[in-house]
């Protein structure tokens, strides 16, 4: 395949999680990632900063989703109802994508770098939906605790979401992980 070919990124992301099942992250180079994709590495490294990257790909566009939304929930909503209706928006996308996400969520799971990072994604994720609920007027403290819990839920949801055989939808699942929130006393 040429370099001319379209969609070199999602070639490099197909290639990748290839390569990391097969051979596993650790084991596998950009430029394994880059010749499998046929592109040269110099490409790679124009579409991701590195070979951890290809994993984390969606993090930012998951972030402005989220923080669109809050911003767009209604005025009447409770900070926790904005936060989690920033990450049901924020999900959305994974809802076309779910064999990628159970892949992707099983080499992430294989590897302690690959965890701190999705945990350091997280805490982004967190941040910008704190912004968010900031910018819409929620005190600091309360704004930090619906968006943690909300990124809490999103995290529960998401792991049952790729580990059923026959999951509901995504959105059903943060449904079901907010209710048993509320439901804690």
């Amino acid at each position: 395949m040429g370099r001319w070919e379209p969609d070199a990124k999602g070639r490099m992301i197909r290639a990748a999680m290839e390569l990391f099942a097969e051979r596993g992250f650790d084991e596998t180079t950009a430029g394994d990632i880059a010749e499998r994709a046929g592109v040269t590495e110099r490409t790679f490294f124009r579409h991701f900063a590195d070979k951890r990257e290809v994993l984390f790909d969606g993090s930012k566009t998951m972030e402005r989703t989220a923080h669109d939304a809050i911003l767009a929930a209604p005025a009447d909503h409770s900070p926790l109802d904005a936060a989690l209706a920033g990450v049901v928006a924020g999900a959305g996308p994974l809802e076309d994508r779910r064999d990628h996400a159970v892949r992707r969520s099983a080499i992430v799971a294989a590897n302690p770098s690959l965890r701190e990072r999705e945990l350091l994604k997280l805490a982004a994720l967190a941040g910008a939906m704190t912004e968010a609920l900031r910018a819409r007027g929620v005190a600091e403290l309360d704004a930090g605790l619906a968006a943690h819990s909300a990124v809490a839920v999103f995290q529960v949801a998401f792991v049952r979401w790729v580990s059923a055989d026959e999951p509901p939808a995504i959105a059903a699942c943060i449904a079901e992980a907010a209710a048993a929130l509320r439901a804690l006393k």
